[in-house]
């Protein structure tokens, strides 16, 4: 059963309407969260927001934003005029422009959603403009207020959905190249190139999500499934455990050499 959207509204492109909804594509639910307990009681500890000059508590109607413009001194903004400056709507996704659709480098990406036509009389609309940025390899540019904030977002043509993706802020993305300058461009050598690959092609297999299992959240569960049980759960061999000694290396032709010698072709996956 797939979840309850999170969002409703209207995708718009031009005079071309249709309700849709959204729901995000990625979830932690199943991550492992704890409470913080007061270990003398077991009871929940509680968290306030408290003065840092009288150290008492301060009541919800009593704050504000404040922006820092030298110390001690605030430039206060109430919630009514922050929202103000976002966008008039926050329910329509209005199509401002398309763009080649590898134009925009994945560093860009930030959050991905799936969106849905929401009705039987807005598929048909749905569809036409899902398939026309398949057929013109685009992808579409708007605005949005999700989370609270205004976001730029990226609508993406996904089998017979679209992926809506927001994206990263202009200054949320560095420059790279202050970081690769210092990088020369060898040509690496023609027999050393070989032997790459080679250990390339022993290690390529086709992807699979298992393949981003995390381990520490398996031991988690382990460890909280045998603490209930009062009794203590079995060691298990860390998976960060450091590579075994292999003796000296002399340069990074014996090290391929001796990876392909000891590598053995992965188990594919069932």
């Amino acid at each position: 059963m797939a979840p309850r959207p999170f969002w409703k509204g209207y995708l718009k492109l031009s005079l071309v309407t249709c309700a849709v909804s959204m729901t995000p594509a990625t979830s932690d639910s199943a991550k492992v969260r704890f409470h913080t307990l007061n270990r003398a009681t077991g009871n929940r500890v509680t968290s306030r927001y408290v003065d840092a000059v009288t150290g008492k508590g301060v009541d919800d109607d009593d704050m504000v934003k404040g922006y820092p413009r030298g110390e001690d001194d605030y430039v206060l903004l109430e919630d009514d005029e922050l929202d103000a400056v976002a966008l008039d709507s926050t329910r329509t996704i209005d199509i401002e422009t398309f763009v080649p659709a590898d134009s925009i480098g994945w560093i860009w990406y930030d959050r991905p959603h799936f969106l849905a036509p929401d009705d039987e009389v807005g598929a048909e609309a749905f569809a036409v403009i899902r398939a026309a940025m398949v057929a013109t390899d685009t992808v579409g540019i708007a605005r949005l207020v999700l989370y609270r904030r205004e976001r730029a977002v990226m609508l993406e043509p996904r089998e017979t959905g679209i992926v809506l993706w927001t994206l990263r802020y202009g200054d949320e993305v560095r420059d790279a190249e202050p970081y690769f300058a210092g990088i020369e461009d060898e040509k690496p050598e023609t027999e050393g190139l070989d032997l790459m690959r080679r250990l390339i092609a022993k290690r390529k297999q086709s992807f699979d999500p298992a393949l981003l299992a995390d381990p520490v959240e398996e031991r988690l569960h382990e460890m909280i499934a045998a603490r209930s049980k009062k009794r203590r759960p079995s060691k298990k061999q860390a998976a960060t455990e450091a590579p075994a000694e292999t003796g000296n290396v002399i340069n990074i032709m014996d090290a391929l050499k001796r990876s392909l010698a000891s590598e053995k072709k992965p188990a594919k996956r069932s």
